[in-house]
């Protein structure tokens, strides 16, 4: 046998290919994102939103006035040794509420936001990666209820049915989740046609493996920064409904209900009742807004779009 043919006999090795960097950073987009150094408005805004856990969650373990009894002798006091931020006209000490208040408030806003993610987040992903008519079915349905004044929508399912932290996460969730489903579907409609999700196809993959587990976690980007948006936009809906009369019962309270209470007092000089809710309120929007601008900023550096 010549050297040629015995050249010829020996098995050819499969020709490996690298993965084009595109490719790389449509999979990996978190593991991109990670790598980058923390901004000035992501850090700025976790250390704001750690404060407000900590003030609203462990605040209360070392700081215990009555919240329950009304004591019409200490009411509208100034902020003191005793009451550090005064009491409001029940004489309830207004920093105790302050913390507990933003419990409630913390825990239906993340709650809602969260839900309306995860809920316009298979929507939207479900519409862009089938197109056709069924993405044009359901886009008319996202159009016709944002068509729909929310804050009309929000005082009808609140008045006729008894409020609670479940219900008021329901009913904001089912108003915030259309503007995040318009986005995930822009992001579908071009992830469908990258090379893993053609590469999937190709393998057999059925549809619903490629939503699950290719469309919707390349997006995780883009939603993380527009969950962070919902959450405050959440918190001041929650603030909007209780300043209105419907929100939680009493005796559980928000900081919408402390300003609802204060708005009452505050031509008498009693800034004490409506000033610090007011405070706690713009400092967690402001933290969340933070938070989602400097995680947008971290995903544009790092080459990641939709």
């Amino acid at each position: 046998m010549t050297t040629r043919g015995r050249h010829a006999a020996l098995p050819q090795r499969p020709i490996m290919t690298r993965p084009s960097d595109q490719a790389r950073r449509d999979q990996q987009p978190l593991t991109a994102v990670a790598a980058r150094p923390v901004n000035a408005s992501l850090a700025l805004g976790f250390l704001i939103l750690v404060f407000m856990v900590l003030f609203c969650y462990i605040g209360p373990v070392f700081y215990k006035p009555d919240l329950v009894h009304v004591n019409l002798v200490l009411s509208n006091q100034a902020p003191s040794g005793a009451h550090w931020l005064g009491t409001d006209a029940d004489g309830i000490d207004v920093l105790g509420r302050l913390m507990t208040g933003g419990q409630l408030s913390i825990e239906v806003g993340v709650a809602a936001g969260v839900l309306a993610a995860v809920i316009g987040s298979l929507w939207g992903a479900v519409a862009g990666y089938l197109g056709g008519a069924a993405d044009a079915v359901m886009m008319r349905v996202v159009d016709a209820a944002i068509a729909v004044p929310v804050i009309v929508f929000l005082l009808f399912l609140a008045a006729v049915y008894q409020p609670s932290p479940a219900l008021l996460v329901f009913v904001i969730a089912g108003t915030s989740w259309l503007s995040t489903a318009r986005l995930v579907r822009g992001a579908a409609l071009t992830l469908r046609n990258r090379e893993f999700v053609q590469a999937v196809r190709g393998l057999g993959g059925g549809r619903l493996r490629v939503i699950v587990r290719h469309i919707a976690p390349n997006t995780f980007g883009l939603i993380a920064v527009n969950v962070s948006f919902q959450i405050a936009d959440a918190i001041v809906v929650l603030a909007t409904l209780s300043y209105l009369g419907l929100g939680v019962q009493p005796p559980a309270a928000d900081w919408g209900d402390m300003i609802a209470a204060g708005v009452q007092s505050i031509y008498s000089g009693y800034w004490w009742e409506i000033y610090p809710a007011g405070i706690a309120i713009v400092l967690v929007v402001v933290a969340f807004n933070l938070a989602g601008d400097g995680l947008r900023e971290r995903l544009a550096e790092t080459g990641v779009s939709y």
